[in-house]
């Protein structure tokens, strides 16, 4: 650590006073020398600030021994830009731009990344207009043999939207582009000022297959802000942890079934589609909803599990389990299958870490990430899961990552449902702590979900930050897809399965 930075963990809030604000050149030194060394960046952001003509942006870094710091700048108008020396910050740099008009100079991609309005642009005199929607330019490459390729926004199927770009020669993609924001719905400024209401209800909504994760997320980062992350009960921190277990085995399977569907392999397709099905509807056994929506709560859980509907999802479990292991071994043991799989959508280990890869896609390129073990929060403190690892960084491996974890999983809820102790659901709430930050940091099925929440001197939301792990990890598939046929971009999509909605906000 150094004197410009101070160490924050994960469910904890601290002064916005005791955050150092250093120059903006020493704030990028910061980021710079962190990610150097094999760290990354967790987050990046602006808020407002008391004048009208500076921005306040925030920087949240992991070190190389997984330590997070936060440090702080103010800037006015334009800063220099970061994104050439450090491909990970490229995104975080286009959203500051996009959504307060102050512009990273030299930045080697700068267009829109959601088309969002403004949020409160800084008051200045040197305007970057951004392009619209319809009319923007995209990298080109020229040549007798080369041809375009567009996709989307609106794609065959039932499907979010997002434009892809493919330049190509032949079959071989050589660059592709990918262009978001069709399904911005403006999440993190309806969150202002808050907590309200629709709060928890915006947050578990953000992306439709991570509604635990997300409603954890900001449960615990709004629990941190009222000290209360150390009192929930036991059994409540295992009953979150159950549900975002079952939310990892629905989501892993069902995507088993869909790699298995894109190469025509329809025995496993067909058996984890029905499959994903079951598991929805353990977690609909546990709260009524096949989401696990209105299960988490501020201070606890909603609903309880008693013994009989504790045996009830056991036996049912242990059914699908058995099932489950008869499609997806299938997978293995199949040499067409294998021949799609092995070799496909390759990702180094160097380009993964380079690009700031989190979940499952960066443990598939052999990172040690997964936020149950090096942050862990809640039910996870006492009780860990084993991170599980690939090296090949292809298709197969984001596979065989997916198996490997399904099967982690499956014990540890076996494991919880037969020593489930007692305790209370819910605890009663303090008032959020004012002139405060706070970060949560939850493993979903994806990755790493982070909340961020500053508040203002009445102790209500000046500004809340959320990072989805697909905000991470898009550039790793286009990266992916260079030097591979252009057939196979289903399969490599549906290998990392990122989501539209949960970058677009």
């Amino acid at each position: 650590m150094t004197t410009s930075t101070i160490p924050i963990q994960n469910g904890q809030s601290i002064p916005l006073k005791k955050i150092p604000c250093v120059s903006i050149s020493k704030f990028q030194e910061i980021v710079l020398t962190s990610v150097s060394r094999g760290g990354r960046i967790c987050a990046l952001w602006g808020s407002h600030w008391e004048h009208q003509s500076q921005l306040r942006i925030m920087a949240i870094v992991e070190n190389e021994n997984n330590s997070l710091e936060i440090t702080t700048s103010l800037v006015e108008k334009h800063f220099p830009s970061l994104a050439q020396e450090c491909p990970q910050i490229q995104a975080f740099e286009r959203e500051i731009w996009e959504q307060w008009g102050v512009y990273p100079e030299h930045h080697p991609w700068l267009k829109p990344i959601r088309f969002q309005k403004p949020l409160q642009p800084i008051q200045s005199d040197k305007v970057h207009p951004r392009p619209a929607i319809d009319t923007m330019d995209f990298f080109q490459v020229f040549g007798e043999e080369i041809h375009e390729v567009g996709v989307g926004p609106v794609h065959a199927g039932v499907i979010e939207p997002g434009h892809f770009r493919f330049q190509c020669h032949g079959e071989e993609v050589i660059h592709l582009e990918i262009t978001l924001g069709y399904q911005h719905r403006g999440v993190e400024e309806a969150l202002w000022h808050g907590p309200h209401a629709r709060s928890l209800h915006h947050a578990e909504t953000l992306s439709g297959d991570t509604s635990i994760g997300h409603a954890w997320a900001y449960s615990q980062v709004v629990e941190a802000l009222m000290q209360l992350n150390h009192k929930i009960s036991f059994k409540a921190e295992l009953i979150r942890g159950l549900a975002l277990e079952l939310e990892r085995l629905a989501n892993h399977i069902g995507d088993l079934g869909a790699l298995a569907n894109d190469i025509g392999f329809l025995s496993t397709s067909a058996f984890c589609g029905r499959l994903r099905g079951n598991v929805l509807n353990l977690t609909a056994l546990l709260c009524g909803n096949r989401f696990g929506r209105n299960l988490i709560r501020l201070g606890g859980v909603r609903f309880d599990l008693e013994a009989s509907r504790k045996t009830e999802l056991l036996k049912k479990l242990e059914t699908i389990v058995e099932e489950t292991q008869q499609a997806v071994q299938l997978l293995w043991k199949e040499s067409s299958v294998l021949s799609r799989f092995e070799g496909t959508g390759i990702l180094t280990e160097s380009m993964a870490r380079n690009l700031g890869l989190v979940g499952f896609s960066a443990r598939a390129c052999g990172l040690k990430r997964d936020v149950r073990l090096t942050h862990p929060w809640g039910i996870y403190q006492s009780q860990r899961l084993p991170i599980s690892i690939q090296k090949t960084g292809d298709v197969f491996a984001r596979a065989y990552v997916r198996w490997l974890e399904i099967q982690a999983s499956v014990r540890w809820i076996q494991n919880s449902l037969t020593h489930m102790p007692q305790g209370e659901l819910l605890i009663p709430l303090e008032k959020l702590q004012p002139n405060s930050v706070a970060l949560a940091m939850i493993e979903g099925w994806r990755g790493e979900i982070m909340h961020i929440a500053l508040t203002d001197p009445q102790g209500r939301f000046q500004r809340y930050k959320i990072v989805d792990p697909s905000f991470h990890n898009w550039m790793g598939l286009a990266i992916a897809l260079r030097h591979q046929p252009i057939s196979d971009f289903p399969l490599c999509n549906k290998s990392f399965n990122l989501s539209y909605c949960g970058h677009d906000l």
